[in-house]
């Protein structure tokens, strides 16, 4: 088993941060036949005031090279019963522990005043973080919710690692006081035990692993694509040679009644991502909210960059569409994974936005999931904003469940 790739997990809801450490250190450690070479902690708001001592806690119990983690609103992993839960809003730790053969592993730290120019070359951006691009690594990214400079970040590694997946999302206090905690540890790096309160905490995975990804956005597309034919940075002038207004008025008026009502707060635009692709369909769009219309002119605002040429779609957003998305994203997954070595876990970055606030039951996302992806452990957290790949360029996106699933290569 030493030259097999294990990952394991465990969730405490011990109110007690000692007994919690205690808890997921012993059974993840027992679960492992060959020593962990990573670990993933996730930590709940409800500990806000002791997460200076989480890493010393860890180290008394755990000797592991790398360690990274966060702070969420909610910690997603797995119970002593097997089962995986989204524990939100209470007392919650779940830690991973990974063997990973063949793997090598790489922590590093950023602030948005360290980032360069986006028109710098890719060797700025490799001597920031100090990773390179060949064995081609894949990255999780744990920032800051607060922290500027995201997209920049995220722009820059997708230019100078091209083809890395790219996961993770921003820590969320969950309505506990705003305090956040990102974690970091790497012997070799010479990061020791440190805790961030900005920033972005990065892991780079090169070598003998594979990083899949799903990104559920949350959507269904409502009318037909149309095209932008007129546009000044993030606001939309002209669709198909119309003011955009009276075409969003139009396509409104032809929905259902259910669907009216729920565009009034739950209406967003689709960008589509392939230029070339003749037939659009979900996956294929990456959403952005609406942040307002021009009443007089008929301009819409969204938010994102947008330019003539792009084709879009407007998407309606609620707890059966966003059901529907993330069950059509796993079947297309199932069909298209034919890789010779099964999948042994996955990282789940779920919205605050979603879970039971929208689907009205608990565990709804990880269940659909396992459902696809059966028999492997999930961790994760409720983030602020989830990072994942949409047509192979990364985005921070709101309201998504990003899944990283790991496999062998």
């Amino acid at each position: 088993m030493a030259d097999q790739m294990q990952w394991v997990n465990a969730l405490s809801t011990r109110p007690s941060l000692e007994a919690a450490i205690a808890d997921v250190v012993q059974r993840t450690v027992s679960s492992l036949t060959a020593p962990a070479d990573l670990g993933l902690v996730f930590i709940s708001a409800a500990f806000a005031s002791e997460y200076s001592r989480v890493l010393p806690l860890l180290a008394e119990k755990l000797s592991v090279p790398v360690l990274v983690g966060c702070s969420g609103g909610g910690v997603i992993g797995t119970t002593l019963e097997g089962e995986t839960q989204e524990l939100e809003a209470e007392p919650a730790l779940s830690l991973t522990l990974a063997h990973l053969p063949g793997v090598n592993l790489q922590v590093f730290h950023v602030t948005a005043e360290d980032l360069p120019d986006l028109d710098s070359s890719p060797d700025a951006w490799i001597n920031l973080i100090g990773v390179q691009s060949s064995p081609k690594p894949e990255f999780v990214l744990l920032s800051s919710a607060f922290s500027s400079g995201v997209n920049d970040l995220l722009q820059g590694l997708d230019f100078a690692y091209p083809g890395s997946v790219i996961v993770g999302g921003q820590a969320s206090s969950g309505g506990f006081g705003g305090r956040l905690a990102l974690f970091a540890h790497d012997t070799k790096g010479g990061i020791d035990q440190r805790l961030y309160r900005e920033g972005t905490v990065g892991l780079a995975l090169s070598g003998n692993i594979i990083l899949e990804t799903i990104v559920a956005q949350g959507c269904k597309p409502i009318g037909k694509p149309l095209q932008v034919t007129k546009a000044e940075r993030n606001i939309i002038l002209e669709i198909d040679e119309q003011v955009p207004l009276v075409v969003l008025r139009d396509l409104i008026a032809s929905l259902s009644e259910k669907e009216r009502t729920l565009a009034q707060h739950s209406l967003f635009v689709g960008v589509a991502m392939d230029e070339f692709k003749m037939s659009l369909q979900q996956g294929d769009f990456l959403i952005r909210t609406i942040l307002g219309v021009d009443p007089s002119g008929g301009a819409i605002a969204i938010g994102d960059l947008v330019r003539p040429g792009q084709r879009l779609q407007f998407h309606l957003r609620d707890a059966q569409a966003s059901a529907e998305d993330l069950e059509f994203l796993l079947e297309r997954y199932q069909q298209q994974s034919s890789s010779d070595h099964a999948a042994v876990g996955a990282l789940m970055f779920a919205c605050v936005g979603r879970g039971e606030g929208l689907y009205g039951k608990p565990n709804f996302d990880s269940e659909l999931f396992k459902r696809y992806v059966p028999h492997i452990p999930i961790s994760g957290f409720f983030c602020g904003g989830e990072i994942g790949p949409v047509a192979g360029r990364t985005f921070l996106h709101g309201y998504t469940s990003v899944f990283g699933i790991c496999r062998q290569s």
